[in-house]
């Protein structure tokens, strides 16, 4: 086929241009596509910056302790549910482990304040033992000294884990090793 150089043979033109046409509009869907799956699974907290201190309203200084809010974005499209688990790894006696919720709808944006401490929530979600083998959140408590590292690890999740209620850490991430397509990470402190 010759190049359309002259509008005297629009004929020739035509199909050159539809084919230039739907490769153009295939590259621009694709790279949107593309950058939607690329999207990075990220977590935060309106409560609390990455490496800062986490409120005392959100830990053991409080008699009524309740999970801080956390939001998420990034969550890829070949996810199911969500998981998370919140660990202090520098606790005294080994790593210590404050929360355990998984099954969390991936059409999920964040967690309120307060989740309720009970086994399953109105959307579905689970949640697990702490380390001291009691259901839902546990505020940081650390002893006093150097402050503690917590870390919200958020796993994007291929399936919806076969778990029952009051899993613990170790349960949830056995369950999901082969099923993480993606994972982020928030990191409070605390110090008393």
């Amino acid at each position: 086929m010759k190049p359309c150089v002259a509008p005297a043979k629009p004929a020739l033109c035509f199909p050159l241009l539809a084919a230039f046409s739907l490769l153009t509009v295939t590259g621009l869907c694709a790279a949107q596509a593309g950058a939607q799956n690329s999207l990075e699974l990220t977590i935060t907290s309106p409560a609390f910056a990455s490496k800062g201190p986490i409120p005392e309203q959100y830990t053991c200084k409080s008699s009524v302790a309740g999970s801080p809010p956390l939001r998420w974005q990034g969550v890829p499209a070949s996810a199911k549910t969500l998981a998370l688990i919140v660990k202090d790894p520098d606790a005294p006696s080994g790593t210590f482990v404050h929360w355990v919720i998984y099954n969390i709808p991936a059409t999920a944006s964040g967690l309120e304040a307060g989740v309720p401490q009970t086994a399953r929530l109105a959307d579905g979600a689970l949640q697990g033992n702490n380390t001291l083998g009691k259901l839902g959140y546990m505020g940081p408590c650390p002893p006093p000294g150097p402050a503690h590292h917590y870390h919200f690890r958020l796993m994007a999740l291929d399936t919806r884990l076969d778990l029952q209620p009051g899993a613990t850490a170790d349960e949830v991430e056995a369950a999901s090793r082969r099923h993480v397509r993606a994972e982020a990470e928030l990191v409070g402190t605390f110090a008393r």
